[in-house]
């Protein structure tokens, strides 16, 4: 049978999508600088509410979560007020909207905030802040076991905020190259305590994280996202594949809304996941709901949700350039190319 994408879906049998194509999480560093979301991102969110369900750009847990310029937060109640004008425009046209939840870790930047860059090791990465190249990175704090239980409750705290916000529902931000993702992987996790070493220890603060969520806000409200095989400010380890190996069975078991793949090309494939694509590599493992991103078209995506790759669409950048994307799909309408040059635009 061919799956129409522009058909409804149901996340968990619980909340009804009106099409299958999602709006990727997009880091446009547009709030204000007490990370509030503005006017321009309620404009900006509600012209693509046609859209199955937004992803909100990545959204910052807590002040120390910070690695760029005017990234929003979920942790005010200036900014839970902000979003709440997001989450309403986007209802009142029609959409559904999820937050995405965030903290950098190790890529965090203390002139963001007063206090220490945690990280699951004190091992640092090389580079500087994007939009503040003045800023280096530094080495971070290895994370003691209160940090991690404050961090857990933080999640889960910033969840609670989401729903009252009036978002539909949180994706937590696994991937990347960021916190969760970080104790993911051997080149950015060297612990030798519960949280390091063996597949079971390095899934744990995910695990925790997204049991904190859920217990907060339900598993039908709950999504996460993972880069198995995306390296973004780590080097690469083929011992990493036996984490993701345990992980995945491991999340199947919580009924999450989806599982979201975070990867700029879902064609390219991972000595380190065994030749496999993210895409692949995700399905095999999991057999719940699970969002492809990368790199696809409308036709591509439609013929990878027909071949049970996965079974909803992430679209990023051609949403930048077309706010009315499925309307243009749905019409046969030519879409607008993206271009770098559209970044600096608001709209």
């Amino acid at each position: 049978m061919t799956t129409d994408l522009l058909a409804p879906f149901k996340l968990n049998n619980t909340i009804e999508l009106q099409n299958r194509v999602l709006m990727a999480p997009l880091t446009r560093c547009m709030a204000d600088d007490n990370l509030v979301p503005t006017q321009d991102m309620v404009e900006y969110y509600a012209r693509r509410a046609e859209t199955g369900l937004i992803i909100s750009e990545a959204t910052i847990i807590r002040p120390d979560a910070q690695g760029y310029p005017n990234t929003p937060g979920l942790f005010t109640s200036e900014q839970i007020q902000g979003w709440k004008k997001v989450t309403d425009a986007v209802h009142a046209n029609g959409g559904k909207m999820f937050a995405q939840l965030w903290h950098v870790g190790r890529v965090a930047h203390p002139h963001f905030f007063d206090g220490d860059v945690l990280a699951p090791s004190a091992i640092g990465v090389e580079g500087s802040v994007p939009r503040m190249r003045e800023l280096t990175y530094i080495t971070p704090k290895a994370a003691t076991t209160d940090d991690i239980k404050s961090l857990v409750a933080d999640y889960a705290k910033a969840a609670e905020n989401a729903i009252e916000a009036g978002f539909d529902g949180v994706e937590i931000h696994g991937a990347n190259g960021y916190l969760i993702d970080q104790f993911l992987h051997h080149a950015a996790n060297t612990r030798s305590d519960e949280y390091g070493q063996s597949p079971e220890n390095m899934s744990r603060f995910a695990l925790e994280v997204t049991d904190a969520v859920i217990a907060a806000v339900g598993n039908e409200r709950t999504a996460l996202r993972l880069t198995p095989g995306a390296y973004f400010n780590m080097s690469e380890d083929n011992r990493d594949k036996a984490v993701f190996d345990y992980l995945l069975p491991e999340l199947e078991k919580r009924d999450l809304a989806y599982l979201h793949g975070g990867i700029f090309d879902d064609s390219t494939a991972f000595e380190s996941l065994e030749g496999k694509t993210t895409s692949e590599f995700l399905r095999a493992g999991y057999k719940g709901t699970l969002v492809g991103v990368g790199s696809y078209s409308f036709e591509t995506a439609k013929e990878a949700i027909n071949d049970a790759k996965f079974d909803l669409i992430a679209i990023g950048r051609p949403l930048i350039a077309n706010p009315d994307y499925v309307n243009k799909i749905a019409n046969g309408e030519e879409l607008v190319p993206y271009s770098d040059e559209m970044l600096a635009e608001l709209k």
